[in-house]
């Protein structure tokens, strides 16, 4: 469902891309990502969206954010907050949906198609607001993790719904080393 002469637009949820990959149990090559839209249609701008630990010496997805903006991304970052549950265990939380969305509606005027790499059912209403404007989108997430990694709404709510697994052999890689126990905490508690 895209045709060669639209205007697109990437917007990726840094945490929920990654944490949907490794359900699947494969890492994604952002190269490789980035030239298939490019192949998919005229690809204006290609968002990542993160957040990041500023107090530690060494943040793990440091490397990666680094590696995106000097290829072709556009980074959209603010510090994580930091915080201790009821445990006692450290925990880290950074939502980038505000941005995110805020982004997208400005950039819609421009664009003839939004692809989302989410799965998160709080851009329903954003999806909604995006289609009356005349712009289509589709949601890249899966439905073959367990649990499902797409909110339900958000999947009826989209154009087109891509499968991440269907993917894999376009823009995945085989995992490396397990991450640090950091960068897990990071990626799924900024969902």
């Amino acid at each position: 469902m895209f045709y060669k002469d639209e205007r697109l637009a990437l917007f990726i949820d840094g945490s929920n891309l990654y944490a949907a990959a490794k359900a699947l149990g494969f890492d994604i090559d952002y190269k490789l990502l980035r030239q298939e839209f490019m192949r998919r249609g005229k690809l204006l701008r290609a968002f990542y969206y993160t957040a990041l630990l500023e107090n530690d010496e060494y943040s793990p997805i440091r490397p990666l954010v680094d590696w995106l903006h000097y290829n072709g991304f556009t980074m959209v970052t603010k510090p994580a907050k930091e915080y201790t549950d009821s445990q006692g265990r450290r925990k880290v939380k950074g939502n980038m949906d505000i941005e995110l969305t805020v982004d997208a509606m400005e950039l819609a005027p421009r664009v003839d198609h939004i692809v989302l790499f989410s799965g998160d059912g709080d851009f329903r209403p954003l999806v909604e607001s995006l289609q009356r404007q005349g712009v289509r989108v589709s949601v890249v997430s899966t439905i073959r993790s367990q649990p499902p990694m797409i909110a339900d709404e958000l999947r009826r709510q989209a154009d087109n719904f891509i499968e991440l697994d269907e993917l894999r052999d376009v823009i995945g890689r085989p995992p490396r080393d397990p991450r640090p126990m950091e960068r897990e905490e990071i990626e799924t508690q900024a969902k």
